[in-house]
């Protein structure tokens, strides 16, 4: 019995090498994994069409309080340039113009130019406002596509005159409704706006 237990040694074994486990060597208890290789992001194949140019000229439906009374207007929104920081970090953050709604809705910075029309009496000129400002957006419900807000800040000009003008609002169903508050202090253009957004892209 002895001879036996005392064979391996003397045929020059190492003890462990007749039937030890793996583990009593230092053997990994499993075999190295490679790493799952990396899944490829795809950057979205957008583009200006006729549509999306269309669908573009439908204007958004704002309310104007100003000194002189409640006026009804609307407005059309342009994105030059848009920065993400909520996509995917394998994609491009940087958009213009095209900016699909979880690009924007996720989180982002946007430079935005936004000319519109009140119905107030006076010169038919004097009836266009145009601002250009930038705008925030964060998300507040999964990733913004329920639920997400913005705040922002613009030169408004209208009537000869330029003022600052302060915004924030609140967007749904992937960004395509949503209603804004923009409120100008300066006394020459004095107003506060009620803008029910209506936007595809």
């Amino acid at each position: 019995m002895v001879g036996w237990l005392l064979w391996p040694l003397a045929a020059g074994a190492s003890p462990l090498a007749v039937g030890a486990s793996p583990l009593a060597v230092g053997a990994s208890p499993e075999a190295p994994r490679q790493a799952a290789p990396a899944t490829a992001a795809t950057e979205p194949d957008i583009r200006p069409t006729l549509a999306w140019l269309l669908v573009q000229l439908v204007p958004s439906p704002e309310l104007w309080l100003e000194p002189g009374g409640a006026r009804f207007g609307f407005r059309w929104q342009v994105t030059p340039l848009l920065y993400s920081f909520g996509i995917n970090r394998k994609l491009s953050p940087w958009r213009a113009f095209i900016a699909e709604p979880l690009t924007r809705h996720a989180g982002s910075i946007e430079l935005f130019g936004s000319p519109g029309y009140v119905a107030r009496p006076g010169a038919f000129a004097d009836r266009w406002v145009i601002r250009g400002g930038v705008r925030a957006y964060f998300p507040l419900l999964d990733s913004g596509d329920y639920l997400s807000c913005s705040l922002g800040g613009s030169a408004l000009f209208a009537r000869g005159q330029v003022a600052a003008s302060y915004e924030a609002g609140v967007y749904t169903l992937f960004g395509a409704l949503g209603a804004q508050v923009a409120a100008t202090p300066t006394a020459a253009l004095r107003s506060t706006t009620i803008t029910l957004s209506i936007r595809y892209f």
